[in-house]
């Protein structure tokens, strides 16, 4: 059977993850940093940042994470922005409306470890909505109105010619499982959500159908690594390191998503359904994955994994009416090339090879 730890719970909601590591990667002189994440537990969305802990590609470059689930994206863009993060989890949809109202306190995004799109609308088997514009006069489920899934699915409609205001009307219900439960139970017509909440809820044993996305569907929704100016000055070695940790902890993933899988249990075992044994656990993150490792690797020819593309902030910005010009104090790829300069061979042999 998987065990399962309890949580060290920290100060406004947040709750500090604790890595637990063989020994061996946790030598003495190797430097603890802390990484913000936006979620209120940690999950296996974030789960090519933080196995370079269990694989050894942090000890490699030298330091330890310190992972904090800090709720909200919003809570880590502050938590960055004052140093009490020194890596956190950057979007988009918080960046752009601070950085047009003058309000951006300078952090800057320097990976991209998702890229886009990662959104769905799912409903229940045999429904009779077969397409996102069936969904006129309909009850739509988000997990919160605060999360990315809601602006961006209104935007959609709004290209398709629909009213997101008028014409469908918007249910908040929760995340995971309850709001698989509400799409089973009909409270809801449909579930606007991402893929790993999709995974979660089909772990669960609750069966979706997704609606075939609109071919105007936008590049937007990356999620990117950002750090203070500062950070950049007086440890650029070490954000060029959890990069690369993060880089390799993505190839080792493609290659063998069920190592990848065992080394985040080893990690978080209490991230396993409970009760379950371990083939059941790594099948529960395999499913959750399944399709969020797909986005690791750009989209776009002749990039770089983790190369940022201006373009997806231009078109998130002029979906959302927010008027910007530059982008520039937003990003930099100036980092990317040393980020990936590893052997990414020898990496998938590792996968390959891994045991756990």
């Amino acid at each position: 059977m998987v065990s399962r730890r309890s949580f060290l719970k920290g100060s406004a909601g947040a709750a500090l993850l604790m890595s637990a590591a063989p020994a061996r990667l946790m030598a003495a002189e190797a430097r603890k940093i802390r990484f913000g994440v936006g979620l209120k537990a940690l999950n296996a969305t974030v789960i090519n940042c933080v196995i370079g802990e269990a694989l050894g590609y942090n000890a490699q470059e030298g330091f330890s994470l310190d992972v904090q689930a800090l709720g909200t994206n919003a809570n880590v863009q502050v938590a960055t922005d004052r140093g009490s993060v020194a890596i956190g989890v950057g979007v988009p949809s918080t960046a752009l409306p601070l950085l047009a109202k003058g309000e951006w306190g300078g952090a800057k995004m320097f990976y991209q470890y998702t890229y886009p799109y990662k959104w769905d609308i799912a409903v229940p088997p045999g429904s009779a909505l077969k397409s996102y514009t069936d969904l006129k006069g309909k009850k739509i489920g988000v997990s919160d109105f605060g999360a990315t899934e809601y602006p961006v699915t209104k935007n959609v409609l709004k290209a398709l010619g629909l009213d997101p205001d008028k014409d469908v009307s918007w249910v908040a219900v929760g995340n995971g499982t309850p709001a698989g439960v509400a799409l089973q139970r009909g409270v809801i017509d449909a579930l606007a959500y991402f893929d790993t909440g999709f995974g979660q809820i089909e772990a669960a044993g609750i069966e979706l159908s997704y609606l075939p996305r609109p071919t105007t569907i936008p590049m937007v929704g990356g999620q990117f690594l950002m750090a203070m100016p500062a950070t950049f000055e007086k440890d650029r070695d070490l954000l060029i390191g959890f990069g690369r940790s993060v880089c390799k902890a993505s190839q080792f993933l493609l290659a063998n998503p069920a190592a990848g899988a065992k080394a985040f249990l080893k990690l978080y075992p209490e991230t396993a359904p409970r009760g379950a044994s371990e083939d059941e656990a790594v099948k529960a993150v395999l499913q959750s994955i399944s399709r969020r490792i797909k986005l690791y690797a750009p989209p776009y020819a002749n990039t770089k994994m983790g190369a940022i593309n201006e373009q997806e902030f231009r078109t998130e910005a002029a979906m959302n009416g927010l008027d910007l010009k530059d982008y520039a104090a937003l990003y930099t790829n100036e980092l990317i090339d040393k980020i990936n300069n590893f052997d990414a061979v020898k990496v998938k042999a590792e996968a390959a090879a891994y045991k756990g």
